[in-house]
């Protein structure tokens, strides 16, 4: 392993970094992420053991790699949330990297994750963050219905104005809210999501805003996926876009950040250059990603979310992968293309650079079919998302997957392609051989019921090749 992770960034002059701090002081019903169970994850000699583990990672990847040398283009400290630990636990991971790694803070924004409460309760922690050099904060909200917040396990009503005003305070220039969509509707209740961006907007106002779709994969919510429709994700998307653009927050098509902020993505230098350049990171701690052009690994924690086996792991001395995978050049190619979509657009000078390709050479037909289509179109020195690209997205960004990908998603079990014949008018329901394992039945029954109606829809399958009679791409989001 230590020589595939030399092969993959001992050649490196620059990568970048994330830190995972997998506490928090409950689990929310919507979270997918790393988190330790919170019973533990609150004890001070828990986060310490944890810390020491942390530092002791810095020096192992510094020893096999020569980090010290390498200069840092970006770095985010994430979880869980890293504002739970102590003042002092964060100081040391800074001084940490400062020592493994080469940092110029004048050409870097090192950013950090905080909740409502702990901004309003602890304005001195906010205040360290800033003095220690971070200059980018970001603020879990999710919503501002807090009723619903009450039920997906937080309290925020008491603390928004006051975190704000710490924040501030603080010194901070760059301040992202994170908020949520896609929860279930209540019956015979209005939909609060423009209220939640509104206010957001109104009284937060923050430099950024970022809007994530709830995924329910993983959540304790998963049970109620099938209450929420692909019309509502849809709905609520556009309908914050408007919002966002209305009141001078911008963002490309396709792309989940806004900013009020002339020439600022809106999102951390470490996210920036990790989707529009592709520069390599490594990820210390609980269940972190690490990734170069050639390997994509995993640390010991992220399917338990149990410290024992990392922690066990660094003590005798072992870099605490558990996962490591060799990336093909078809591989790689479709990851980065991947990613890029996060921000809407692939940038053809870093794919060339990257590759030594044009992307046009890569994927000559996919371009093709994209331009052709309408799906995407030419901004600058990217190919970006059109409109009609983003209502197709899941079918675009499949159209950039490495073949044996496609391959799997096309042969899985139960198939798109009796789900697609399905969706025709009149079409009797398949007769399944073995386990579906698509979309839940229930929403084409939805789909079917619209068309049924006479309702205009669309259909969306894995792979975004096939067309419907008139002409318009068919994308089924999986």
């Amino acid at each position: 392993m230590k020589e595939v992770l030399v092969s993959a960034y001992g050649h490196l002059d620059e990568m970048m970094l994330y830190v995972h701090v997998p506490f928090c002081a409950q689990r929310c019903q919507f979270c997918e992420y790393t988190v330790v169970d919170p019973k533990n994850g609150k004890q001070d000699t828990v986060q310490d053991r944890y810390f020491d583990a942390l530092l002791n990672e810095f020096e192992l990847y510094d020893e096999l790699l020569d980090t010290n040398s390498k200069k840092l283009a970006g770095f985010d400290i994430g979880g869980g949330t890293p504002s739970m630990a102590s003042i002092a636990n964060i100081a040391r991971v800074m001084d940490k990297a400062h020592q493994c790694f080469d940092i110029e803070l004048k050409n870097m924004n090192i950013s950090i994750e905080t909740t409502p409460k702990i901004a309003a309760h602890d304005p001195d922690k906010i205040k360290a963050y800033f003095d220690m050099g971070i200059r980018r904060i970001s603020m879990g909200v999710q919503t501002t219905d807090f009723a619903l917040s009450e039920k997906l396990g937080r309290h925020d009503i008491d603390y928004i104005r006051k975190a704000r005003d710490n924040i501030r305070g603080a010194g901070f220039e760059s301040f992202n809210v994170d908020l949520m969509y896609g929860f279930p509707l209540r019956d015979g209740a209005n939909d609060k999501w423009a209220d939640t961006v509104e206010s957001t907007i109104n009284i937060i106002q923050p430099d950024h805003i970022t809007l994530y779709r709830m995924r329910y994969k993983g959540t304790k919510m998963a049970h109620l996926q099938e209450r929420v429709g692909l019309q509502q994700i849809n709905s609520q998307g556009d309908r914050a876009v408007r919002i966002l653009d209305e009141a001078g927050y911008r963002g490309w098509v396709g792309k989940n950040t806004f900013s009020r902020l002339l020439g600022d993505s809106g999102c951390s230098d470490y996210l920036d250059k990790r989707v529009v350049a592709g520069i390599p990171y490594i990820g210390l701690g609980l269940g972190a990603q690490s990734f170069s052009h050639s390997t994509l690994a995993y640390n010991l924690g992220g399917v338990t979310k149990r410290m024992e086996q990392y922690l066990k792991s660094i003590q005798l001395g072992r870099i605490p992968i558990q996962d490591l995978y060799h990336l093909s050049l078809p591989s790689a190619m479709g990851k980065f293309c991947s990613v890029s979509f996060y921000f809407g657009s692939i940038n053809l000078m870093h794919f060339q650079n990257n590759f030594g390709i044009l992307l046009e050479e890569a994927f000559p037909e996919e371009v093709e079919f994209v331009l052709e289509k309408g799906l995407m179109k030419y901004v600058e020195d990217r190919l970006a998302l059109t409109k009609k690209g983003k209502a197709h997205i899941s079918g675009v960004i499949s159209l950039f997957y490495a073949p044996h990908v496609q391959k799997y998603l096309i042969e899985l079990p139960g198939g798109e392609e009796n789900a697609a014949k399905y969706m025709q008018k009149g079409a009797e329901r398949p007769v399944k051989s073995h386990p579906y394992v698509g979309n839940p039945v229930g929403r084409y029954e939805r789909v079917r019921s619209w068309l049924a109606n006479g309702t205009e829809c669309r259909a969306d399958c894995a792979v975004g090749w096939q067309v419907a009679e008139e002409g318009q791409a068919v994308v089924w989001i999986l």
